[in-house]
């Protein structure tokens, strides 16, 4: 049996929501199998993924296996892009590709990829044969920050509900995620906001999340962005304005039947811009990640420079 894989970086966060339920060892018991050499790097400090996925690339590794959440993965994705933009400009190489293990509290991007299949299986088949099965998909970058969103942003109650997982450690997993969207429906009100799509206003008004992507999933199990594809140059758009009740979101966004109200509006475009228009910082989130302080943020496409490993039938 071939394998096309040379050498690989394993980058784990073991402090990343249910990291503990995939042991960093027995991933890299597996990659052993299947890649000529693996190294395997801890994080120590938030971003710490990102430096190390850089140096990977910069090394000249085939692969770059993140073991995480979706703010891990995000993080790997950032660095493989930035230093792959440099590696590439010096040399036109293609920079390593991307393999996550789903080790976190929604692994949206996971699901994204490889859906529900276990990841010993998705590793055994990214690794397998005479060549990679890639996707290159797209990113989106925050133009106040620069930095690289992987799965896609949020404003409102899934931010909101982040911070609130935050503190429920005795649950692991998509549960966890769910159960913080439920104590965070007790208190949650919605927050004034204007939402611009390539220079256009779709909603100025009460917002109970803005969500940017990227992926279809939040969290793990909520369909925000049901028409998402990860390959197409454009970012998915869905305002849920405040005239819906917040507490029918999770039951309607199961399945993406948030789409069908008349309280929810949906668009696509390359810019979208997020801005909270009574001077209060607004919550917001990329790939898991709370962000505070800002009053506005703006998110661009960067169409098809992540190389990542998936299944067969999305090759490209």
């Amino acid at each position: 049996m071939s394998h096309w894989a040379r050498n690989a970086v394993i980058v784990a966060n073991e402090r990343a929501g249910s990291a503990f339920s995939v042991p960093v060892a027995d991933v890299a018991e597996a990659c052993q199998r299947l890649v000529g050499e693996v190294g395997v790097v801890r994080t120590a400090y938030p971003g710490h993924a990102r430096t190390l996925a850089a140096k990977a690339v910069r090394d000249g590794v085939d692969a770059v296996v993140a073991v995480g959440g979706d703010g891990t993965v995000g993080e790997v994705a950032g660095g493989i892009v930035a230093a792959g933009e440099t590696v590439a400009a010096r040399s036109g190489l293609v920079g390593p590709a991307l393999f996550c293990v789903p080790a976190g509290t929604g692994n949206s991007f996971y699901k994204e990829v490889w859906h529900d299949r276990p990841w010993r299986e998705a590793l055994a088949a990214a690794f397998t044969g005479a060549r990679p099965r890639l996707r290159r998909l797209d990113l989106a970058r925050v133009a106040q920050t620069r930095d690289i969103v992987l799965l896609g942003a949020c404003s409102g109650l899934v931010a909101e509900a982040l911070e609130t997982a935050a503190g429920l450690s005795r649950i692991s997993g998509r549960a966890r995620y769910q159960q913080a969207v439920a104590e965070t429906l007790r208190d949650f009100a919605p927050h004034p906001a204007r939402v611009v799509v390539d220079g256009e206003v779709v909603h100025d008004g009460s917002v109970i999340l803005a969500a940017v992507g990227g992926g279809r999933y939040r969290g793990g199990g909520f369909l925000l962005l049901p028409h998402s594809v990860l390959d197409d140059a454009l970012l998915d758009v869905c305002v849920v304005t405040g005239d819906l009740d917040p507490l029918e979101l999770p039951g309607l966004t199961r399945e993406g039947r948030h789409l069908e109200r008349p309280e929810v509006l949906y668009r696509r475009g390359r810019r979208v811009e997020i801005e909270r228009t009574d001077g209060a910082p607004l919550t917001f989130e990329w790939d898991g990640e709370v962000k505070c302080g800002r009053t506005r943020y703006t998110l661009d496409i960067l169409p098809a420079v992540l190389p990542v490993l998936a299944p067969a039938a999305e090759s490209v």
